[in-house]
C-alpha cells in the first residue's frame, strides 16, 4: 500500500503567504499531522504532491522526520485527479495487490484507526470511500446513491443540480483504490465541468461501470474529516484538537484548573498528582514527574521537570532540565541548555542560559546567568550578571561549591571561583578567586563636601 497526500493548494481564503498545508494545529503544520498519521499505516511509500510555494513546504521538513517522503511537483494545479496523476509514475501500478490511499494535507485530525478501517475493506475489485453526514454540505461533493443504497457517483457542488444539492452525505475526499485500476481510470478523467478541473472523484463512476464495489463508510465524527479552507475552520480544529489533548491529560490523572485554558502544542507526559493552572502552554516534548505544579501564565517548551518541581506564575522554560524539588519563578526565564540539579531555587526576573546549577543553589531575583557551571549550595545575589560574551565569542564561568556572590556583582568570563569563595556586593570580578577568599572589586568611594545639586532654570 502507498499513500498519496495532496498538498499543492494555495488556500486563497487563508489570505496568507504561507501555504495552506503549513498552517499549524497544535504546534505542528497540518501536513505534518497527516504525514505522521500516514506513517502509522506502514505504507511502502508516501508521496506528497506540492505546488504553491513548494520550496517553502519542502524546506519546512528538510531537518525533520519527513526525509523519506517522495515529493511530487504539481506545477499546474488542475484538480485533484491531476495531482494524483503527477504521483502515479512513482507508484507501483504493476502489482495488482498494491493499493493507493489518498489523503489531504489540510485534513489534520484524521486518525490511523479510521484509515485502517478502509484498508480492511479492500480487495482487487473494491474502492473504499470515506463519507460523512453534515448539516452544512455547502461547497462539498455530494455522494449519489442508487435505489439500492449503493454509491453510484460523486458530484461536485458546482456541477450538482438542485436536487443533488439537498443531499447531506458528502465526500471526505479520502479513499483507497487498487493502484492498477487507478492508473487506468485516471487516464479517462476529463476536465469537462464547471471548474475545468480533473476531478479524482470521477473515477467512482468508472469503477461503478466496471462492476467494482464502492464500499462507503459514513464516518460519525465530522470534525475528524474536516478540511481547512479559512482561518475560522483552522480555529475550530485547533479548539477540537486541544479539547482532545486536555481530556487525555485529565484521563491520566492530571488536575487542570481550567482545561480550556491549557494549550498543548506537542507532546506532554505527566506523572502522578500533577497540577496545572490556567493559561499554560506546552510546546514540543515536555515530561513532568510526579507532584509537579505549574503556575498560571507559564510557557514550557522541550523540557523535563523532575518530581516535586514547582513552576511559579509567569515563567518561561525552553530546552531545560529541572531537577526534583526545584522551584522556578515567578517570572523567571530558563533558556536552552540549562540544567538545574535537585532543590535549586530560581526566583523572579532571573534569566539562565546554557548553564548547570548544582543542588541547593539559588538565585532568588534579578540576575543573568549565562554559560556557567555552578556547584552546590551557591548563592547568586540580586543584580548579578555573568558576562559571558565579549562581542565575538562566548566564555564560561565556573563556580565551586558554597560560593557566595553578593548583590549587584559582575563576573567577567572566563573566570573560576573556587569552593567557599565570597564576592562582596557591588564588585566587578575578572580574575579567578581562590578557595575561601573574599574578592572585592569596587571603586574607592569619595564623598564631596558642600556639593550643590543642579537646579532647573526658572520658567519665564
Amino acid at each position: 500500500m502507498e499513500v498519496i497526500i495532496l498538498a499543492a493548494g494555495e488556500g486563497t481564503r487563508m489570505f496568507s503567504e504561507t501555504p495552506k498545508a503549513l498552517h499549524s494545529i497544535g504546534g505542528r503544520a497540518m501536513l505534518e499531522h497527516v504525514m505522521l498519521t500516514a506513517r502509522e499505516l506502514n505504507p511502502s511509500n508516501i508521496h506528497v504532491a506540492v505546488g504553491f510555494e513548494a520550496a517553502q513546504i519542502r524546506g519546512y521538513f528538510k531537518d525533520g522526520e519527513a526525509l523519506d517522503i517522495n515529493w511530487v511537483l504539481q506545477a499546474e494545479r488542475l484538480g485533484t485527479g491531476h495531482a494524483v496523476q503527477q504521483a502515479l509514475p512513482d507508484v507501483d501500478t504493476g502489482d495488482e495487490r498494491n493499493w493507493v490511499m489518498v489523503l489531504y494535507g489540510d485534513v489534520p485530525l484524521i486518525k490511523s484507526v479510521t484509515l485502517n478501517g478502509l484498508l480492511e475493506q479492500m480487495d482487487l475489485e473494491t474502492v473504499a470511500l470515506l463519507t460523512v453526514q453534515t448539516e452544512n454540505p455547502s461547497g462539498l461533493g455530494r455522494v449519489i446513491r442508487d435505489e439500492a443504497g449503493r454509491v453510484a457517483a460523486i458530484v461536485e457542488e458546482k456541477d450538482a443540480n438542485e436536487e443533488q444539492k439537498q443531499i447531506k452525505e458528502v465526500n471526505s475526499g479520502i479513499m483507497c483504490i487498487p493502484a492498477k485500476k487507478l492508473e487506468k481510470w485516471l487516464g479517462k478523467v476529463s476536465n469537462n465541468n464547471q471548474q475545468s478541473e480533473y476531478y479524482l472523484t470521477d473515477i467512482i463512476g468508472f469503477a461503478v461501470s466496471e462492476g467494482c464495489q464502492i464500499k462507503a463508510t459514513t464516518h460519525p465524527d465530522e470534525i475528524e474529516v474536516q478540511g481547512v479552507n479559512d482561518k475560522a475552520q483552522l480555529a475550530l480544529l485547533e479548539k477540537c484538537y486541544q479539547m482532545k489533548k486536555q481530556q487525555e491529560l485529565m484521563d491520566a490523572g492530571v488536575t487542570l484548573k481550567d482545561p480550556s485554558r491549557v494549550d498543548i502544542r506537542g507532546t506532554v507526559e505527566c506523572g502522578k498528582d500533577c497540577v496545572i493552572d490556567v493559561n499554560v502552554i506546552f510546546e514540543d516534548t515536555v515530561t513532568l514527574g510526579d507532584n509537579v505544579e505549574i503556575g498560571a501564565n507559564t510557557v514550557i517548551r522541550a523540557a523535563t521537570l523532575g518530581d516535586g518541581v514547582q513552576i511559579l506564575p509567569g515563567t518561561n522554560i525552553d530546552g531545560a532540565t529541572i531537577g526534583r524539588d526545584s522551584v522556578v519563578g515567578p517570572y523567571a526565564r530558563i533558556r536552552p541548555g540549562t540544567t538545574l540539579d535537585e532543590g535549586v531555587k530560581i526566583g523572579n526576573f532571573v534569566e539562565i542560559k546554557g548553564s548547570k546549577i548544582g543542588a541547593g543553589s539559588k538565585a532568588n531575583h534579578l540576575a543573568y546567568i549565562g554559560d556557567a557551571e555552578i556547584g552546590q549550595g551557591c548563592n547568586i545575589g540580586a543584580g548579578t550578571i555573568f558576562c559571558n560574551y565579549d562581542g565575538a565569542n562566548k566564555h564560561k564561568s565556573v563556580l565551586g561549591n558554597n560560593v557566595f556572590i553578593g548583590s549587584n556583582c559582575v563576573l567577567v568570563a572566563p573566570i573560576r571561583l573556587e569552593d567557599e569563595a565570597f564576592v562582596a556586593a557591588g564588585s566587578a570580578i575578572n580574575n579567578d578567586v581562590p578557595a575561601e577568599n573574599l574578592a572585592v572589586g569596587r571603586a574607592k568611594q569619595r564623598n564631596i563636601a558642600r556639593w550643590k545639586r543642579p537646579t532647573k532654570p526658572e520658567k519665564e
